[in-house]
């Protein structure tokens, strides 16, 4: 038997570091469009009314948020590995209590669960790969957790609608348990157990966010039925706006802040999570609307539905690695403005051209089109994410653009279904369309505006990328004695 080289040990500890922490951020991905394909069908079998099917969507997405700043300071006091572990254990336990489910009620605080479990994961699966793999690898170790990430949002319709079709709605969050059991063991021998600077969690700042976010969310949920000038739903956007205010204020005096406002003080730092909340809220807002317009409208089965998608969701699998290899030779801007572009393209296309008897076949280009703009944001707004911050940063600045991102996703979904039901909007193919199309432009039209702020990032070619590495290598990150591998 032939014995391994250095170079072939590096490479298979390369693999299972990558394998190790992005299965368990599969899963959360997963789970998004699993939920989205999963509406109509929990419509009818749970009678949940269309705000709850928000709520299905939103308590996850929310509980997410409101968390990940949290579980990031706690990776870095007590451990990244840790916390992940324990995130992928809460995340289970939620899954199973999903599936458990009689009622939306439940199912809603199930979904709640799922989403504080996926917080430590998701920020810190970006990190433990960052820290895990060698500076000149990390762009394609990026790239490759972007082509995981874009897979589970391929496959998660297709496992949704084959699993629902061939078992029960239950099995999609079972399917989530033997991962868990899975990626456990796996994460616990393979990566190493980073710390951050070891400060005080900022319980304060947690509150003032997370209250504030859930504020503006439930507002926008409300809107239609009580009516956009009632004092309750202005009472609750004045007092988010207020909660963030004295959150940033707050933040500028704490001594372990949430969120160290001096992050923003980096332009790609800042630029990118402009760029992401725009992504998530035209993006994934634009999904929950077609993805039950393929089944109420076209009529399609959950399987056929996520089918008829794959041209949109797979292209993502594929491109992500792609553009997280040539991301540090073209650049971390064009692509990112590329993607934004295309998919904003897409959502115009489809808007225009949604009809009652729509042909499937008018429909694969746009969505070619949007898939791949997906593709072309993933990886590389991760590297330019991190691309000239120390280390020591790295999870901190994860948790903030996950935050970020999640909460551009909630409020995308909660804004494109008000705007849906306040053109009277019902899950019905009569009152389905002309509905669904202002809320699909008003997606292409936020993509644009991210695709126009995107301009504004550095370049980010092999330079920039080697400076970040010089900073990993030379300054604070590596120079702290907080930096600790276990």
């Amino acid at each position: 038997m032939a014995l391994l080289t250095p170079r072939t040990t590096r490479r298979r500890a390369f693999g299972l570091v990558v394998l190790a922490a992005s299965l368990p951020m599969f899963m959360a991905t997963l789970d998004n469009l699993v939920m989205t394909n999963a509406l109509p069908v929990l419509h009818d079998r749970l009678g949940a009314s269309v705000e709850e099917l928000q709520w299905f969507v939103n308590a996850y997405t929310l509980s997410f948020a409101s968390m990940i700043l949290v579980a990031a300071a706690l990776g870095d006091r007590f451990g990244r590995r840790t916390v992940f572990l324990i995130g992928i254990a809460i995340f289970g336990v939620g899954s199973a209590l999903a599936a458990l489910s009689t009622d939306p009620a439940q199912l809603i605080g199930a979904r709640a669960l799922q989403g504080f479990g996926a917080a430590g994961v998701l920020p810190l699966s970006l990190a433990l790969i960052s820290g895990g793999v060698a500076p000149e690898r990390r762009p394609l170790a990026i790239g490759i957790w972007g082509g995981i990430s874009g897979l589970g949002v391929a496959v998660g319709p297709l496992v949704g609608g084959a699993v629902m079709e061939g078992w029960s709605w239950q099995a999609i969050f079972w399917i989530n348990v033997p991962v868990a059991l899975i990626a456990m063991p796996l994460a616990f021998v393979v990566l190493n157990n980073d710390f951050g600077r070891r400060a005080r969690i900022d319980i304060a700042g947690a509150v003032l966010a997370g209250t504030a976010v859930l504020a503006l969310v439930h507002a926008i949920v409300r809107g239609n039925d009580d009516g956009w000038g009632s004092a309750g739903v202005i009472a609750e956007i004045v007092g988010a706006v207020v909660l963030l205010i004295v959150f940033v204020l707050w933040q500028a005096r704490a001594k372990a802040p949430l969120i160290p406002l001096r992050l923003f003080g980096d332009r790609s730092f800042s630029v990118t999570n402009i760029v992401g909340f725009a992504f998530s809220f035209g993006t994934f807002g634009a999904v929950f609307i077609l993805i039950q317009y393929m089944q109420v409208v076209q009529g399609s089965t959950p399987l056929e539905a996520a089918v008829q998608t794959t041209p949109w969701t797979l292209a993502p699998m594929f491109v992500a690695p792609l553009a997280g290899f040539i991301a540090p030779r073209v650049g971390t801007r064009v692509l990112m403005v590329a993607g934004l572009g295309l998919q904003a393209v897409a959502l115009f296309w489809i808007a225009v051209t949604m009809s009652t008897d729509l042909a499937y076949a008018q429909l694969v280009a746009p969505f070619i089109l949007a898939g791949v703009g997906m593709g072309l944001v993933f990886a590389p707004s991760a590297t330019a994410l991190l691309a000239t911050l120390g280390m020591i940063d790295h999870a901190k600045a994860s948790g903030v653009n996950s935050t970020i991102r999640e909460i551009g996703l909630a409020l995308g979904t909660a804004v494109m279904t008000a705007i849906f039901v306040g053109a009277g909007g019902e899950l019905r193919p009569d009152l389905y369309v002309d509905a669904a199309r202002p809320a699909v432009l008003v997606g292409a039209v936020v993509l644009l505006v991210g695709m126009v702020v995107a301009l504004w990032l550095p370049a980010g070619r092999s330079s920039t990328d080697a400076a970040g590495d010089e900073t990993d290598a030379e300054g604070p990150a590596s120079a702290s004695p907080e930096l600790v591998r276990a």
